[in-house]
């Protein structure tokens, strides 16, 4: 993967946790072999789908060396790393493994800093590796929205930082940054929902939660919106539409791990402070996990 291709898919893998709240390693492993097999174009590790504020920080050095293991070379990593200490932000990135592609770093949150300081944040962040950076904003998280224009400074002052997942859901402030982004600058979507149209408007892809349930389907509809035939994603989209909504509507990855266990690819289980999907959303998402097997 190059600065100048597109990044199309990307999954958040979960981490699957046992009953009694370890760390499920086989079926992280079959995890990472399914999302090879169904044609995504990297992974991303320890990013917000994986739980990683909730585990410690021996599992998540085994989450990553067992995501590189099987992985063994044949997609690119993405890995996780950020927080609201820049200080320890640099120094975890100075310990990132050679097998680790690039950096997924978000706005600093809970601290709320000014737009200049999230600018010297970023800038830190990325002198501290030559590794490709992608900044992650996401503002209903970090209580903190990085601007267009700070975004675009940032694209244009360092070489490695070569894309942003967007989560904002601010369509115009997404679409203000395609617009004005230097050549080679990947506007990547943080919102399984709004993939197709961002593509549509100049966007190069999606770092998606729907995909660990869903891998094939959805690679096929950003793959099929990337090449243009929007009328065939667009049958794919509205498909999984319900279902996207539906893994969102008790949280992240609450949702997509009721419907893998309905799936019978691992268990249900989060750990505190999330809880599992409510009843009712369970049973919404088993009905919807049954339609999906007639119609994709």
């Amino acid at each position: 993967m190059t600065k100048a291709q597109n990044f199309g898919l990307g999954t958040a893998l979960i981490t699957p946790f046992r009953k009694d709240g370890s760390i499920d390693f086989k079926t992280l492993s079959n995890q990472v072999e399914e999302q090879i097999a169904g044609n995504v174009d990297y992974l991303v590790a320890l990013g917000t789908t994986s739980e990683a504020a909730t585990l410690t920080q021996d599992e998540r050095i085994a989450v990553v060396n067992l995501i590189i293991e099987v992985n063994n070379g044949r997609k690119p990593i993405l890995l996780g790393v950020g927080g609201n200490n820049t200080r320890a932000v640099v120094e975890e990135i100075h310990k990132v493994s050679n097998e680790i592609w690039g950096i997924l770093s978000v706005v600093p949150y809970y601290n709320k800093p000014s737009q200049k300081g999230i600018y010297e944040h970023f800038k830190m962040v990325a002198m501290a590796t030559a590794k490709p950076i992608v900044l992650y904003n996401v503002p209903g998280r970090t209580a903190k929205n990085m601007t267009a224009e700070t975004t675009l400074e940032l694209a244009s002052d360092f070489q490695n930082i070569i894309g942003i997942k967007e989560a904002s859901g601010d369509m115009v402030q997404i679409m203000e940054i395609i617009r004005r982004k230097p050549d080679g600058f990947q506007v990547i979507s943080g919102d399984d929902a709004l993939t197709m149209p961002l593509i549509a408007a100049g966007a190069t892809g999606v770092i998606s939660v729907v995909s660990n349930a869903y891998p094939v389907a959805f690679s096929e509809m950003v793959h099929l919106s990337l090449e243009g035939d929007f009328k065939k994603a667009r049958r794919i989209h509205n498909l999984l539409l319900p279902f996207i909504s539906a893994i969102f509507e008790d949280g992240n990855p609450a949702g997509v791990k009721a419907a893998m266990e309905f799936m019978g690819r691992g268990m249900s289980n989060v750990r505190l402070p999330l809880v599992k999907v409510q009843k009712s959303t369970s049973a919404k998402l088993r009905l919807l996990v049954e339609e999906l097997k007639e119609q994709l």
